[in-house]
């Protein structure tokens, strides 16, 4: 048995735009034998063709990409408790697949990477599975994590604002969080997962919204407005865009106050 030790790199490579993949991350790609790519069913190809359009484009190889299907996660939770188990439990059965992957696909001594959309640190799993993994003991493998460029970001350089104002905080949350925190919260807030749309119940409140869908990609959307007045603008693209597609990913930022616009 070889003493030689595996090792993982967690690449974030930005919101979709090959351009916005930074020096390490390239230097960390050309470094690789093996990229571990997950797939979320036939409606997302576009997402696996992106990843390798950016490897055709930046490392020379030799390298190999190994291909496995996502597993399937219960979307159908509402109640806290109901959506934390869901989320452990497709966790769990993704950890079972990247541990298969690992082991069978990276020889001792070899180097291995999970590309992942934006950055790796802002809700994205794949760091404390790998967390999982190396608690199971069943293999043995070091890792490092290399930062992006996260959909925030692109969201705000895009629209031309900073994320915040001058003292005032920046909350993040998942779509599902956002009635605890508005109208309450005295600093600006970013959504992202929003598969609900929160942001209708906030009707008449003085909000202005930044949303902008499939970020950094050739189908990139972006609005922006006094939420009354464009609310139903972004739901009646936003469902366009998701028939067409199959799929959208969307993040924007709610800004309050009489200076929202400057920003």
């Amino acid at each position: 048995m070889s003493n030689e030790v595996r090792r993982l790199a967690v690449i974030g490579i930005g919101s979709g735009d090959p351009d916005q993949l930074t020096l390490a991350a390239v230097k960390a790609m050309r470094g690789t034998d093996v990229f571990f790519v997950l797939g979320k069913g036939r409606e997302k190809d576009a997402l696996t063709r992106l990843r390798r359009d950016m490897l055709a484009e930046h490392v020379p190889g030799p390298y190999r990409v190994v291909e496995a299907e996502d597993p399937w996660r219960d979307r159908s939770q509402e109640e806290p408790s109901g959506y934390a188990e869901a989320v452990h439990d497709w966790r769990r059965r993704r950890a079972d697949v990247c541990e298969r992957l690992i082991r069978e696909e990276l020889a001792p001594g070899g180097r291995g990477a999970f590309l992942v959309w934006g950055d790796p640190s802002l809700y994205d799993s794949t760091l404390a599975i790998l967390e999982d993994i190396r608690a199971r003991g069943e293999v043995t493998f070091e890792y490092e994590v290399i930062p992006g460029i996260s959909s925030v970001s692109a969201l705000a350089a895009r629209h031309r604002v900073s994320l915040n104002r001058v003292g005032r905080p920046v909350h993040i949350t998942p779509g599902r969080r956002l009635s605890e925190i508005l109208p309450n919260d005295d600093g600006d807030v970013v959504v992202m997962l929003d598969a609900h749309e929160s942001f209708r119940h906030l009707a008449g409140g003085g909000v202005w919204i930044y949303w902008g869908a499939y970020l950094g990609t050739p189908d990139e959307i972006l609005i922006a407005g006094p939420l009354d007045e464009v609310s139903d603008r972004i739901r009646r693209v936003r469902a366009e865009a998701r028939a067409a597609h199959g799929w959208i990913m969307d993040t924007y930022l709610l800004r309050l106050g009489p200076d929202a616009v400057d920003g």
